[in-house]
């Protein structure tokens, strides 16, 4: 194992190297004007360079600053510099402008604190953009009113929201200015801001600075609150492998009162009993544990002890006992449905609910199970969009568990596969569903996780500029993860990424001298339980379209997009009474108010992702009155779109977001499949304003003619690569087609 996963590190490496030697272009952005890839004149109509690529600017502040005022603006920045020492003035500023924003809208103002009280108490419920929005408003009231006691406890509170959200440099970031403001007491700072400072390192592997970062927390936190340091320092103490002291530590710690608290100490324990080599002991103590769970969450809790059994058989070398033990934990977790705790975060566990499932993929895979480690795997994925599409979909809530590879088989016509990766730590496991069953592929080198993330950035940032390699890689990297696979020519290919894998264009990928979309029609899914379902519930649609072309956006903010209006009117000839918004009347309100009616629906505007929270990704939709009106993924997820078939959002990095623990790529994607939508057409990276236009034409034209969505994509990306202006995937490529893969229109 060690020698392939050495292996697979340095064929990694090479591809990097080819991947990245490519013209010099900032990453996350359409290739520049003037640079060799590019035509001088970018917004030439029918020029082969990408004209104006569909993306907001990256630095744009997720509330935007235009909303505060001029003088808020300069009040705020002449606060922070005559308060002055920052090492990162601009970031603060950044957040302090959003305050200032939300601020100015808030019909009844807070004092800081309670704003304050109100980030704290959000990110102990898992909202993290609203735990970080309540603190940036007290920021903006600190630096508003010189309260540095106030300053202090909001850096901290914001440290908090980043830290429970996993944005760990911005937590980092904020700990750091909290500390610079230690206020009137210094523990209801200091100590909290660090042991952030400490759980960062530990969930980065760091555990020597982890621990020095602990035991300074010890030194400056309240009496109340040092348990909560300590409990961090074991599970850390226990991670770097200091076992004697880990268990000093930890016997040192008086149980909680708080009934959870003491549950998650017990797990703890039962961690350090596993690492001394105990899983006797510990197995009884994890017993013990699901058998008496703590108060208002027995699932949770019996869920996380039942985990630690299958860890305890395990080490006893007891395989089937241990996958049993797994197997009831994840029913249990389905049972749940609940992952974030923040008294895990309180106490430095950080579980991660994604890992039970790994574990139980690999126990079944040793065992030769390879139908139950393909239905775990796909539990794994499909759990809470699941929920919501059963929720929004006309899909009875009965129905919503995900469906085992039995079902799923009997579901799949002859011509069609299923290919599902799973991304495990150490190595890379797929798949291959047919009517015939279900197989495990064998690759020839293990493909660890994190070798997989950089590959598929180098690769995915190498089609962005445009990269002459690009052809050369695709074909190193279709011989590594699409040539085990040994699925023939011709067959329609049903393809569920994991982890990374999401944002791994696929379609671009080589096989046999030829790209994957020449070989194969094919498709994304979440999981293949959800695309199925939608299959099952809109096999065909009427030719109803609604479409929305080149949004009225403030020209600071984003650039006009004619390309966008004509490919609209193109697109429109095709669907007689289409109902088209240009301009001004392309905004959310027309949105909202069509939506839910239409069967097709089209998008051509710019759209900007959110990394802290990707339900506050936006498509950007005329200004109104004078201001900004974005529709953001978390309007969609209240909408109604049951009644939609086909949602294409013909934008930059419409398909980009956040994948959370249970494989889910929060952002669009998941809005709109939970509202209701059946098929969606998302982007991968900013797009070429003249190919897109040529893609969505194209694919419009053959849905009109009743062609099923999976061939009508096929050969609009074709169509496409057939320019030889257009040749590279960069143009062709970006498009990802997601859900339901047999939707026809007919009339």
């Amino acid at each position: 194992m060690v020698r392939a996963a050495n292996i697979a590190s340095g064929l990694v490496i090479s591809l990097l190297g080819l991947a990245l030697c490519s013209p010099a272009v900032r990453a996350g952005c359409a290739p520049e004007a003037g640079s060799p890839v590019m035509a001088a004149s970018a917004r030439t109509e029918g020029t082969a360079a990408p004209p104006q690529a569909r993306a907001a600017p990256a630095a744009a502040p997720a509330i935007p600053v235009a909303q505060a005022t001029d003088a808020a603006e300069n009040d705020t920045r002449q606060a922070l510099l005559a308060m002055g020492k920052l090492d990162d003035a601009d970031t603060a500023l950044s957040m302090a402008a959003d305050g200032a924003a939300l601020y100015e809208r808030e019909t009844v103002k807070l004092d800081g604190y309670a704003y304050c009280s109100q980030a704290v108490e959000l990110a102990e419920k898992g909202e993290f953009r609203e735990s970080a929005q309540a603190a940036s408003k007290a920021l903006h009231v600190a630096l508003q009113s010189g309260n540095k006691d106030l300053l202090g406890k909001a850096y901290r509170d914001l440290a908090i929201a980043f830290s429970y959200g996993g944005q760990l440099e911005r937590a980092e970031q904020f700990a750091n200015l909290a500390l610079k403001y230690p206020g009137q007491d210094p523990t209801q700072i200091n100590g909290p801001a660090r042991k952030i400072l400490g759980d960062v390192r530990t969930r980065q592997g760091n555990f020597a600075e982890a621990i020095a970062l602990y035991d300074q927390a010890l030194t400056e936190s309240s009496d109340r609150y040092r348990p909560l340091v300590e409990a961090s320092l074991a599970n850390a103490l226990i991670q770097s492998g200091d076992l004697v002291r880990a268990r000093t530590t930890l016997d040192a710690i008086k149980t909680p009162a708080d009934p959870r608290q003491a549950a998650q100490l017990q797990r703890t324990r039962g961690r350090l009993l596993l690492a001394e080599q105990k899983p006797t002991e510990a197995l009884a103590l994890y017993q013990k544990l699901a058998n008496a769970p703590a108060d208002g969450d027995e699932d949770f809790y019996r869920a996380w002890a039942l985990d630690g059994m299958s860890r305890s058989q395990a080490a006893l070398g007891n395989d089937g006992e241990a996958a049993q033990a797994l197997d009831q934990a994840i029913a249990v977790f389905d049972k749940a449905r609940s992952q974030f705790r923040s008294d895990e975060f309180k106490m430095g566990l950080f579980s991660d609910l994604q890992a039970v499932f790994e574990r139980a993929i690999a126990l079944h895979g040793k065992l030769g199970q390879p139908d139950q480690a393909f239905d775990i795997s796909e539990r794994s994925r499909s759990r809470a969009l699941l929920d919501a599409v059963a929720g929004r979909a006309d899909i009875d809530r009965g129905e919503a568990a995900a469906l085992d590879a039995k079902t799923l088989q009997a579901m799949l016509k002859p011509d069609e596969a299923v290919v599902a990766y799973h991304t495990l730590p150490d190595r890379l496991v797929a798949w291959v569903l047919t009517r015939d069953g279900v197989r495990e592929v064998k690759f020839p080198v293990a493909l660890p996780r994190a070798d997989l993330v950089r590959l598929v950035d180098a690769y995915r940032d190498a089609l962005i500029r445009l990269s002459p390699n690009a052809q050369a890689v695709s074909d190193k990297i279709g011989q590594l993860l699409l040539a085990p696979l040994d699925v023939p020519a011709g067959k329609r290919i049903i393809l569920v990424p994991h982890g990374p894998l999401h944002y791994l264009p696929f379609q671009a990928l080589r096989l046999e001298g030829k790209y994957l979309i020449q070989r194969n029609p094919m498709s994304i899914a979440p999981s293949i339980s959800v695309a199925a379902r939608l299959a099952q519930r809109t096999p065909t649609t009427q030719p109803q379209l609604l479409a929305f072309g080149n949004p009225a956006v403030n020209p600071d903010v984003a650039n006009p997009l004619p390309g966008a209006e004509k490919e609209v009117h193109e697109l429109a000839q095709e669907f007689p009474g289409a109902k088209l918004f240009f301009r001004e009347q392309a905004n959310k309100d027309n949105f909202e108010a069509n939506a839910p009616q239409a069967r097709l629906v089209h998008v051509a505007a710019h759209a900007m992702a959110d990394t802290l929270d990707p339900l506050h990704s936006k498509v950007l939709l005329a200004d109104e009155n004078g201001k900004p009106n974005y529709l953001e993924a978390k309007d969609v997820l209240g909408m109604k779109l049951g009644n939609v078939a086909m949602v294409a959002l013909s934008a930059c990095e419409s398909g980009l977001g956040r994948v959370e623990n249970g494989d889910e790529v929060l952002g669009f994607t998941r809005s709109f499949l939970s509202a209701g939508t059946s098929t969606l057409l998302v982007s991968l990276w900013p797009v070429s304003d003249a190919a897109t236009e040529k893609l969505m034409t194209t694919l419009y034209t053959d849905l009109a003619k009743g062609i099923e969505v999976q061939d009508a994509m096929r050969e609009a990306q074709l169509a496409v690569m057939a320019n030889p202006e257009t040749a590279h995937p960069y143009f062709w490529a970006p498009f990802n087609l997601i859900g339901n893969w047999r939707l026809q229109v007919v009339k």
